[in-house]
């Protein structure tokens, strides 16, 4: 047998065309005719498994190239899976993650899926497919996953798997070095033999994945410790930052209890410092949930919140509440250091109150003591207190107006703490507090004593204000006088003056028991029938002068007839003698009628 190079050339030239090599082999027997033409078959699935694998590993590569350029854990796995299902063309790809901790396998990824519960499916560790694939660190895979034997099966894995509609399936590992990160899966629903070229080529393509997906793991690890370590360094700085403002408000603070700041200081010093509005506030304007976050601060001693980006802190000393401090944040975003300053400041706001409670206390002891020798009996006592007072700044002529004060004993130390800021001089005296002022009206003066103490102590408060003289012991009898007859008159709780009750006080003098010995001495008769009967002519004086001394309107005012009043008061006449109506008694009867009817009240 012999062919001329033509013919070997076409016969080459056939083999790469696909064409039929008969016309080649005229001439030629049978049996060379035969054997030419099943090499050149040969030749051409040759070269037709040549080229579809360099397009694969064209496409394989370039696959790796677009991966490569990824960062995105979640996108790379995605992209790895999309992948996947174009080279290998089957109808499910989707890879599976696996957790060195528990054993675990869990879908992650999935395309061409339609049953919801195929993704986020989790293998038990040695069940299925995908637990062979990780303990042979091999490709596996079945033509009929229903009759698999090679692996044991999961009711669950098993449901999933029927419900999606899967026949065959491809698992292929996902390595890095020795350590198995995942298995990408291909799988059909037909029956199918995986064939050597297909297994191969998911085996290379998930090498190349494995390599990227670890590098994206440790690059996406990487990242998130430099995150890490930026919010470290900025909290180191911020921790910084606030002890460093710590530190200046600390040494701000010493200065003030060094030079004896007051509260109002402190506030302002630690609002500097934080860059924020420092309220100071008394007990006295503790509303709603401030008062509740200050009742919290007291009982734990610390800044607790009290609204939005507001904060309280109690003003302690011992169990006494002397205030609180409300922070309202500013630029500085509080946390531990800066609520630590907040409550270190409270505790100095503490001690300077506590110190200016002790000197304004020392001072009152002084004043009052200045105070009672003003008002002592002692003439050379009197000149003195004159000379101290002088030294102190204060102008005995200046103080215009005094109040007397009527509060109960054990609450009168209260009631002059509670007076500060409100006179020159405040003391007590004779069972009573005393304030002098400057002010020009004995009125506007008991009003102000009267509603400070009012305010503080939250009980009845009788304050009667007179005009201060050069002698201060007469006008201080008198309102004390006056204070001891108010409450015959039915007054507990007001502010008033002495010359608005003056023939009151001109009557009854300085004791109490001399209210009581006039109404007996004017009315006597009157009171003692009055016990042995109905008790009826007391009020029907008293419903006779309150209507201008007329029997008719007595007797309505009454609800009774003219003539009762007429027998009544005839009565009276012969009990308290017929010059009882003359202008003189009449004037004292009606006082001992209003007194003795003020006295019947509980």
């Amino acid at each position: 047998m012999s062919l001329s190079v033509a013919a070997v050339v076409g016969l080459l030239e056939a083999a790469e065309q696909d064409t039929d090599v008969a016309p080649l082999l005229d001439g030629l027997g049978p049996a060379d005719a035969e054997r030419i033409t099943s090499g050149v078959r040969r030749l051409r699935a040759t070269s037709d498994r040549l080229r579809r694998r360099g397009q694969e590993l064209a496409a394989l590569f370039s696959s790796a190239r677009e991966l490569a350029e990824l960062r995105d854990v979640d996108e790379l796995l995605a992209r790895l899976v999309e992948r996947a299902h174009d080279l290998v063309g089957t109808d499910v790809t989707y890879l599976s993650e696996f957790d060195v901790g528990s054993r675990e396998l869990r879908v992650r990824t999935t395309l061409g899926t339609v049953a919801p519960s195929f993704p986020g499916l989790r293998v038990p560790p040695g069940m299925g497919l995908a637990s062979q694939v990780v303990e042979s660190r091999r490709p596996c895979w079945t033509a009929r996953y229903d009759a698999m034997t090679q692996a044991p099966h999961d009711d669950r894995i098993d449901e999933t798997v029927a419900v999606e509609g899967l026949v065959s399936l491809l698992g292929v590992p996902l390595l890095a070095g020795d350590e198995v990160i995942g298995v990408l899966f291909a799988a059909n629903r037909v029956e199918h033999a995986f064939s050597p070229e297909e297994i191969s080529l998911l085996s290379a393509f998930a090498d190349h994945a494995a390599v990227v997906l670890q590098t994206a793991r440790l690059l996406a690890r990487a990242n998130a410790a430099a995150e890490e370590t930026r919010r470290a360094y900025g909290e180191l700085a911020r921790h910084v930052e606030a002890m460093e403002r710590a530190s200046e408000v600390h040494g701000d603070l010493t200065a003030l209890v060094l030079q004896g700041g007051d509260a109002t200081e402190v506030a302002g010093a630690l609002g500097r410092a934080l860059r924020c509005r420092v309220t100071l506030l008394d007990t006295g304007h503790l509303d709603g949930g401030v008062r509740a976050a200050v009742e919290q601060s007291r009982r734990s001693g610390r800044c607790v919140p009290a609204g939005d980006h507001t904060f309280a802190v109690a003003v302690v000393a011992g169990p006494t509440l002397l205030g609180a401090l409300l922070l309202e944040q500013g630029a500085v975003e509080f946390g531990p250091v800066e609520f630590r300053t907040a409550e270190r400041a409270a505790q100095i706001t503490a001690l300077l109150s506590l110190k200016q409670d002790a000197l304004a206390e020392a001072e009152q002891r002084v004043r009052g003591d200045l105070l009672a020798d003003l008002l002592s009996a002692d003439a050379d006592r009197r000149a003195g207190a004159a000379a101290r007072a002088r030294a102190r700044g204060i102008r005995l002529a200046a103080l215009r107006s005094l109040v007397v004060v009527a509060v109960p004993a054990d609450l009168r130390r209260q009631a002059a703490r509670a007076l500060r800021g409100t006179g020159d001089l405040i003391g007590e005296h004779a069972d009573h507090v005393v304030v002098l002022t400057a002010g020009e009206d004995p009125a506007a003066a008991a009003r102000t004593v009267h509603a400070a103490v009012a305010r503080s102590l939250a009980v009845p408060v009788l304050a009667v204000g007179a005009v201060a003289g050069d002698d201060l012991r007469e006008p201080v009898e008198q309102a004390a006088a006056c204070v001891r007859v108010l409450p015959a008159l039915g007054l507990s709780d007001a502010a008033l003056t002495t010359d608005e009750y003056l023939p009151y006080t001109a009557l009854f003098g300085p004791g109490e028991e001399r209210v009581a010995a006039f109404v007996r001495r004017v009315l006597g008769p009157v009171l003692d029938w009055d016990a042995e009967h109905a008790g009826t002519l007391l009020p029907t004086l008293a419903a006779y002068l309150d209507n201008r001394m007329s029997p008719v309107a007595t007797g309505r005012a009454l609800h009774v007839h003219k003539n009762t009043v007429l027998q009544r008061l005839e009565r009276a006449g012969e009990l308290l003698g017929e010059d009882w109506q003359e202008p003189d008694r009449l004037f004292r009867l009606s006082v001992a009628v209003r007194l003795a009817r003020l006295a019947e009240r509980p």
